[in-house]
């Protein structure tokens, strides 16, 4: 496995992150394909026996049992805590990135995890209803209370993230040190601001959907899986642009059956010759790891990328949360209210 060093924090993680979308009680609302406790161990034992040591997760997944399952397979395998490098996230819960918010949920985090402290606190969207500036110094107190050792961000405009960085750098707070953004071979719109933004302030980049929900892994654009059957944000988030989408597939089909190997290894491969620090992956099966493990080694020439992208052409945005008043943008996932949310 290799590593690399997690945007300014020095953090070393592996080049390929395990998302923990994929861990937790099944939602009949919209996740029933989530993995069982015992699934969940299979995979991060499978991953962590094979030198993948970095972990996301979020306080929101699977209503907080993501966290919870994830803590309690580090403890049965007996993965050392400096061992791994754990992140979660905040936002998608009562009071968003409010000071109180983040005070709350951190330490929630921290329970289900039955960890003293995260490695990376990321914010899981940008709260338009919390002054930058309360946000930032929110962040920044569990950074000096040793809870958190670095901060990052997820999802959102890339003006929203340069000005919180200049707000952070202006009052001496915690930078946010990595962007989890949606960035594969059919959604490449943050190329045009948010990936220069992040390297102007020296952050990696662990996006998420690098398989496209599974596009990038078959040929067929459905499959017979329960995700694919009942995940209404994934279909709100690739099918309207099938059509745009179909021919980059196809591509990436005709390049892995030449190297002779799986589609989603020449997929996860993209991102690495692109320069990407960890893309993150949900597995729903240890074998699934072994398919990213590949991609870490294979190398793609300058005419293979051009190749792969060359069909590409702009796509609406999917991912960041509309400004208030706007028609939502696909593939968000709507704030709750107060009523709906799970506090654990």
């Amino acid at each position: 496995m290799e590593y690399a060093k997690l945007g300014h924090s020095g953090i070393r993680v592996s080049r390929i992150c395990i998302g923990g979308m994929s861990f937790g009680e099944p939602d009949a609302a919209n996740h029933e394909w989530t993995l069982g406790p015992d699934d969940t161990e299979a995979v991060i034992a499978h991953a962590f026996e094979n030198g993948i040591n970095y972990i996301d997760s979020a306080n929101c997944y699977a209503h907080g049992t993501s966290e919870e399952y994830i803590g309690r397979a580090l403890k049965k395998i007996g993965v050392p805590r400096d061992e791994v490098v754990l992140q979660s996230k905040v936002f998608f819960n009562e009071g968003g990135l409010s000071k109180e918010a983040i005070n709350r949920e951190i330490d929630g985090s921290l329970e289900r995890l039955d960890a003293d402290y995260l490695d990376i606190y990321m914010v899981h969207r940008f709260d338009y209803s919390t002054p930058i500036e309360e946000a930032m110094e929110a962040l920044d107190g569990p950074v000096r209370a040793g809870k958190v050792r670095a901060i990052g961000a997820s999802e959102m405009f890339a003006y929203q993230l340069h000005n919180m960085q200049v707000v952070a750098e202006q009052n001496s707070w915690e930078k946010f040190t990595n962007m989890q953004c949606h960035y594969n071979l059919l959604y490449r719109e943050d190329e045009r601001e948010m990936i220069p933004v992040c390297r102007q302030f020296d952050m990696a980049l662990t996006p998420y959907s690098p398989l496209a929900s599974g596009h990038l892994a078959r040929k067929a654009w459905d499959s017979g899986s329960l995700r694919s059957k009942t995940d209404l944000t994934m279909t709100d988030k690739y099918d309207r642009a099938k059509s745009l989408d179909i021919p980059i597939i196809e591509r990436v089909a005709k390049l892995a059956e030449r190297h002779g190997v799986p589609m989603a290894q020449i997929a996860i491969a993209w991102h690495l010759n692109k320069g990407v620090e960890s893309p993150t992956l949900g597995f729903s099966k240890p074998s699934r790891v072994d398919d990213a493990l590949a991609a870490v080694e294979t190398e793609l020439s300058k005419e293979e990328v051009d190749y792969l992208e060359e069909p590409y052409v702009a796509h609406e945005l999917v991912g960041p949360l509309a400004r208030p008043g706007e028609k939502p943008i696909a593939g968000t996932i709507r704030p709750k209210t107060k009523e709906e949310i799970h506090v654990g």
